[in-house]
């Protein structure tokens, strides 16, 4: 799901793995998260300054798409750090959310250039702005052994609010971009053709509007678990049969 943040691990989690890697992969992360940080932070002064200067969000993704593709799009390294083994988190997990956002910036938005001035691709642009800063700079202070207070709220807090609407504004994106597909055909394959198989795209985004039901509460919930774990040090253990 596009908006989640790849919780896989909590701040005890990450000393572990600092003590199992070694110092060129530490180095590697430590500069691959601030050169995230500052990719978004980039795209959120961007964003600020167009509001400021418009008036108005149309037009604003426009201005900031080629950044915003670039830092997403090479977010798929965070596969190959799982895969590697230099980031202790679920291939699976990082890559069905890495996967979902890129899906989002280049199967919805790019392709779909009719929607790109809805009110829902700002809402869910500002969610993944502030959501990215914070993960990438939490990341970056864990690795670098000092991690102020705040980031570690904003960390598991934030996303209480911030994660629902950026769900709400990835789906109403989606909805928006349903007539569109329906109308133009875009990226189906009909039949008869000689591979003599076929392909609704428009079908295809109802099924994946459809999963964010099951999925969005298991993650969420999910989220919740370790927020009271490393806020109030909980511990949950699970039952056995």
């Amino acid at each position: 799901m596009a908006s989640s943040e790849e919780d896989g691990s909590v701040e005890e989690k990450e000393s572990s793995k600092r003590k199992t890697i070694g110092p060129l992969s530490t180095a590697w992360l430590t500069f691959y998260n601030i050169a995230m940080t500052a990719g978004w932070l980039v795209l959120a002064v961007a964003m600020t300054r167009f509001y400021i200067q418009r008036g108005t969000h149309k037009g604003l993704y426009r201005s900031i798409q080629k950044t915003l593709k670039f830092f997403q799009t090479f977010a798929l390294v965070e596969i190959l750090h799982c895969a590697v083994g230099i980031v202790h988190t679920s291939v699976l997990v990082t890559g069905v959310q890495v996967s979902s956002r890129i899906f989002m910036v280049w199967f919805i938005t790019h392709s779909i250039k009719q929607i790109q001035n809805e009110e829902s691709v700002l809402l869910f642009l500002v969610v993944w702005t502030v959501t990215e800063i914070t993960r990438y700079s939490f990341y970056t202070f864990n690795l670098l052994n000092h991690l102020p207070y705040f980031i570690k709220w904003a960390r598991y807090n934030l996303f209480i609010i911030l994660y629902p609407i950026g769900v709400v504004g990835e789906l109403m994106t989606m909805h928006a971009a349903l007539p569109i597909v329906q109308q133009t055909g875009m990226f189906s394959l009909r039949l008869p053709n000689k591979y003599n198989v076929s392909f609704d795209y428009y079908y295809f985004l109802i099924i994946v509007m459809i999963s964010y039901i099951p999925m969005f509460p298991q993650l969420y919930f999910h989220m919740l678990r370790q927020r009271r774990k490393v806020l109030h040090g909980e511990v949950f253990v699970e039952k056995e049969d």
